[in-house]
């Protein structure tokens, strides 16, 4: 798989562009972060998964070598290794605290420790998934990356953080929903591997998403009736005018800041956005079906991890979607298998029907549009 950044590119930019003046910090973190996370994309265009590293020769090991070496038992459970890079870029950095190890006194350390904990937990309880991979891979962390680094994460092996610039990110270690979301892009990878590109990108954004969300949703037992369905919720600092980095549930209104501007992610397929940016816009359009999803889950009530979460699940393992798989076929396959885990006309199916209408991916001029903007 390829990079997959939390902060979507056009808030760097925003940010690089008009945030010399309020935040000057910043404005030279962004653009310090343009130029590592493009080196980023650049050293791993062509995908990274997790591969034991062997060395029958008992050799010296590079980094990475290094970081699987640790790996053993993998397949009983949870494995997670959490490094320090000491505010270089260099990674993974130096191995800080290994699965069943006591807290330390580095909290950013615990908060990964517990956040891919979490993620694991949502798959391995709601779903039977052994690991991102189903196979038992490790979980294995980097904290403190590079300099105000306004950005976290997943290259496939491991999960990045770095600590932001203390006037717009905050420290990336403190949003469940971010974990959950970069981890959750290691299942994709792994099973429909939706091309990061227009709407099977946007796909692959949005069912990142939802993993996100269901994380925190599954780590605190929360119904979909009491979710704030808000992701990167205590990201900004409170110099910001925002709640969180995107909303679920009520897409564009996760912040309207001076400097950052108003959340442009559509709700509808009449406001899709089309564009070149962004792989065609990945980041913006993924609000079309988050808010669809969201919608079922609310109106459903209960614990969505039981409900959709399940659809959604099935759907993405399953054997009909493809790489390309774009809104209509996507939510044709939701649809479908509503009908065949809860029955046809039962409470899931006939939310999933009304939750893609609303958001116009089944009716009307919306659908038109659908699969023809990439």
């Amino acid at each position: 798989m390829s990079l997959r950044h939390v902060i979507p590119p056009y808030l760097l930019d925003a940010i690089a562009e008009r945030g010399g003046e309020k935040f000057p910090r910043a404005a030279r973190a962004a653009r310090s972060c343009q130029v590592s996370d493009e080196s980023c994309r650049n050293l791993r265009a062509e995908g990274l998964r997790y591969t034991p590293v062997a060395t029958p020769d008992g050799g010296a090991q590079d980094s990475e070598a290094a970081m699987h070496s640790q790996v053993t038992g993998a397949s009983a459970g949870v494995n997670r290794l959490i490094h320090d890079a000491q505010g270089t870029e260099t990674l993974p950095g130096s191995l800080v605290r290994s699965e069943g190890e006591d807290a330390v006194s580095d909290e950013a350390v615990n908060e990964a420790y517990d956040g891919l904990g979490a993620s694991y937990s949502l798959f391995a309880e709601a779903f039977e998934r052994n690991s991102l991979d189903g196979k038992g891979m490790p979980l294995i962390a980097s904290v403190h990356y590079g300099q105000d680094y306004d950005n976290a994460f997943f290259d496939g092996r491991l999960m990045v953080f770095g600590d932001g610039d203390d006037e717009v990110f905050t420290g990336f270690t403190g949003s469940l929903s971010i974990i959950g979301h970069e981890l959750s892009h290691g299942v994709i990878s792994h099973t429909a591997d939706l091309e990061y590109l227009g709407q099977p990108g946007a796909l692959n954004e949005h069912c990142a998403d939802v993993f996100g969300a269901l994380t925190e949703q599954h780590d605190s037992g929360q119904e979909a009736g009491d979710a704030t369905w808000l992701i990167g919720a205590g990201i900004f600092t409170p110099e910001v005018t925002g709640q969180a980095l995107r909303s679920m549930l009520a897409p564009g209104t996760a912040y309207d800041d001076d400097v950052l501007g108003k959340d442009p992610q559509p709700d509808h397929m009449d406001r899709y956005v089309t564009t070149d940016s962004d792989n065609g816009g990945v980041h913006l359009n993924s609000g079309i079906p988050n808010r669809a999803f969201a919608l079922a889950a609310t109106r459903l009530g209960g614990q969505a991890w039981e409900t959709v979460g399940q659809v959604w699940y099935s759907v993405l393992t399953g054997d009909d979607i493809t790489t390309r798989t774009d809104f209509a076929g996507f939510a044709a396959l939701t649809i479908a298998e509503a009908v065949a885990q809860f029955g046809e006309g039962s409470d899931v199916h006939d939310a999933l029907v009304q939750s893609w209408d609303a958001v116009g991916v089944t009716r009307g001029a919306g659908r038109g549009n659908v699969g023809s903007s990439w």
